[in-house]
């Protein structure tokens, strides 16, 4: 297969990158997605970094190995944990979604205050303050939320629990009166809801699959990958490590009606793939 033929390679530790793989969908429509989801070793953001990198490392290995043009670390935490290992790693370009996130949230705020939520591993190994340190103007907030992910992969995106667990962990942002929230973990756009509530319409609430999906585009345009728009429609394909069920379930409601109803089972222990568009 030619090289612009082959599909853009997706990594998350469970259901929360299908944000950012929506994303890419929505913006670069002709071309083939591989969406691997690490669920039979999720949530990562508790786990120590070192072995948050193992992990990690041992999808994306076969993930590459399965021929893809590109990857995508749609996880925060591995982001964190083995960026520069994966660049060095594997001859294919590697786009991650720390980055893009800070870059929306130094164009948004008016008031020089951002706060940052995400995992205990994101938020410990200090991969934010590091991408801000070339905005050292900015007044930077950030906070540990170690239940959201796992509301997220049990399907639960309202309800009293998740409200009180959201008030309790952006209080810090909120005293510190930021007017722009940086969601530094792909699961976090799944409870927007809860987290708009919590912070008032004031904040900007930053989500990275967006600007994610961005720079996929740049990238792939700039080495001349983008796949043909003459070929004929892209097929797409999901897969889990974990309980295949749970996981379709997970992903027919969180990428969306147009979408969601094409999932179809191959092996119900098994790997997912989602049809033709």
């Amino acid at each position: 297969m030619n090289e612009r033929e082959l599909p853009i390679g997706i990594f998350d530790s469970g259901v929360g990158g299908l944000t950012v793989a929506r994303a890419v969908l929505d913006q670069l429509p002709h071309e083939a997605v591989h969406y691997v989801g690490d669920t039979a070793h999720a949530p990562y953001g508790p786990k120590p970094i070192a072995e948050v990198r193992r992990l990690a490392l041992d999808v994306l290995d076969r993930v590459v190995d399965s021929g893809v043009k590109m990857l995508v670390i749609a996880c925060n935490s591995a982001s964190a944990a083995m960026l520069r290992d994966a660049r060095e790693r594997y001859d294919v370009p590697v786009v991650e979604v720390i980055q893009p996130a800070v870059r929306r949230a130094v164009r948004a705020t008016r008031n020089g205050r951002v706060g940052v939520i995400g995992t205990r591993a994101t938020i410990s190994s200090r991969a934010y303050e590091d991408a801000f340190a070339a905005a050292p103007h900015l007044a930077l907030t950030t906070a540990a939320c170690p239940a959201f992910v796992e509301f997220v992969e049990r399907g639960i995106t309202s309800g009293p629990e998740l409200l009180t667990a959201a008030r309790e962990y952006l209080a810090p942002a909120i005293a510190a009166d930021v007017d722009t929230l940086v969601l530094g973990c792909t699961h976090y756009p799944l409870l927007m809801a809860v987290l708009r509530s919590v912070v008032g319409d004031d904040v900007t609430l930053v989500s990275s699959a967006e600007e994610t999906a961005f720079d996929v585009y740049r990238e792939l345009a700039a080495r001349e990958l983008l796949r043909p728009d003459d070929l004929p429609l892209p097929r797409h394909r999901f897969t889990s490590t974990g309980d295949a069920r749970a996981f379709r379930t997970l992903a027919q409601r969180f990428l969306g009606p147009q979408l969601g109803p094409q999932l179809v089972d191959v092996d119900e222990t098994g790997p997912l793939y989602l049809g033709a568009l």
